[in-house]
């Protein structure tokens, strides 16, 4: 997966925010975006795990463990080290339906299970899955898909 030795030369980086004084004046997004290069090192970190435990969303000890979703993590993030963004998308649409959601709000219960988090901080799972998902919006791939007939209820 992506880079064999990525997580031994990239060190964990997470975009800044933006300061407070700023965002109390608007209702704008304050965690600022990663630029590309710095998501394929991020993603270059996914190490390869024999058995990624960060996808698996498992309870352990009434603890959860892993993506609640199931979320292919580890084949997300080798797509967006090789460039494939597009197809990073589709792949996180597969168990996601609803990412760019979870990309904002959930507790990343998936870095918590990241094995590179046992010995070093774990792979931006939660800002990559944000990054994915708000390109496919930039990008026109993400499109409203209404349904035909309307029931009128409300």
């Amino acid at each position: 997966m992506a880079k064999p030795t990525g997580f031994m030369e990239y060190e964990r980086e997470v975009p800044a925010d933006r300061a407070p004084q700023e965002r109390v004046s608007n209702w704008l997004e304050f965690h600022l975006h990663f630029p590309d290069e710095k998501l394929v090192q991020q993603s270059a970190r996914c190490m390869d795990c024999g058995i990624p435990f960060c996808h698996t969303g498992e309870l352990i000890s009434g603890m959860a463990s892993g993506c609640p979703v199931n979320n292919l993590i580890p084949e997300f993030n080798d797509l967006i080290y090789r460039g494939l963004w597009r197809q990073a998308l589709d792949r996180l649409l597969k168990t996601n339906n609803f990412p760019e959601f979870t990309g904002r709000v959930c507790p990343a219960p998936c870095e918590g299970s990241c094995t590179l988090g046992i010995n070093e901080p774990p792979v931006t799972i939660k800002n990559i899955e944000y990054s994915i998902i708000e390109r496919g919006y930039a990008e026109g791939w993400i499109q409203p898909d209404p349904p035909e007939k309307r029931t009128g209820k409300r």
